[in-house]
């Protein structure tokens, strides 16, 4: 037990030792300063310097730049443009899913698919049947306010500044013989009409190019969207004059004639009529011979 205590005794003394560390002048030997350390003044010192330089080496690479020099860590702007392209990316998934539904409406145009639609015909003639003396038919303010700003953007419409709905013409595309016509019963949504090749098909009425490419089945194809929600589609054209995009006027050269595609036996304008999705039989609007 003794020589334990001593021992540490020995231990504390050599901890608490003074020693004295001075600085000379090298040629006259004079005293500069001067330091009274212990061995234990010495450790803590040491600790206490070790522990403000790992704090300081920290904050400097949690919070300045150089962390990025650091193997492992991100640089800042490479997040902010992982950020950018992630959300450009996420916009354009979404521009794709629209088109590809687009499209998708549009294929169903070219191979003629129509859904058949069930409603409930009783239903047709109860409302027939309503009184209209019993309904307010007096319009609102809020009424009268929204159809002066309609009729202030009608003004300047593109496709209805010339006409209104009720005197909506359509033009002929072609002048020429019917050799096969509307019949939906076998899925046949157009009327086929013979003509020399290279005659110059006209759109039917003022609108946009929605579709202007070739197809295997049905050669150059172009398809154009009118006001009402009316379409009309020419197949089998020899060549297109017009690109997707492309602003028409009734009656404007859009393609010439042609006898392209698997499904065709001669030179013809074979030409659909789209009402809101749904098939009408062109005939009933228009003139063809």
């Amino acid at each position: 037990m003794k020589r334990k205590n001593n021992k540490e005794k020995k231990i504390a003394k050599k901890l608490l030792h003074k020693y004295r560390l001075v600085i000379l002048n090298e040629d006259t030997f004079e005293e500069r300063l001067s330091f009274k350390l212990t061995r234990l003044n010495v450790f803590v010192l040491l600790a206490i310097s070790s522990i403000l330089l790992i704090t300081a080496t920290t904050f400097f690479i949690a919070f300045t730049p150089l962390k990025e020099y650091i193997p492992g860590y991100s640089s800042t702007a490479l997040k902010k443009k992982a950020t950018i392209l992630y959300h450009k990316t996420d916009s354009l998934e979404k521009v794709i899913a629209v088109n590809e539904r687009y499209y998708a409406s549009i294929k169903k145009v070219l191979h003629g698919e129509l859904s058949s639609v069930n409603f409930n015909r009783d239903s047709i003639v109860e409302a027939a049947k309503l009184d209209i003396s019993e309904i307010d038919l007096a319009p609102t303010k809020e009424d009268s306010l929204l159809r002066e700003k309609v009729d202030k953007e009608d003004k300047y419409n593109l496709f209805e500044s010339a006409t209104s709905k009720a005197s909506f013409v359509l033009f002929p595309p072609v002048n020429g013989t019917i050799t096969e016509n509307y019949n939906a019963k076998e899925k046949h949504y157009a009327v086929d009409v013979a003509v020399a090749k290279n005659t110059p098909i006209k759109t039917t009425a003022d609108g946009i190019v929605i579709f202007a490419e070739w197809t295997t089945k049905t050669g150059h194809v172009i398809i154009v969207e009118h006001s009402h929600g009316l379409i009309s589609v020419y197949k089998h054209n020899a060549s297109l004059n017009k690109e997707q995009g492309d602003l028409v006027k009734a009656g404007e050269v859009i393609a010439m004639s042609g006898n392209t595609g698997e499904l065709t036996t001669g030179p013809h304008l074979h030409f659909e009529l789209w009402s809101d999705g749904y098939p009408i039989n062109p005939t009933n609007f228009i003139d063809f011979e």
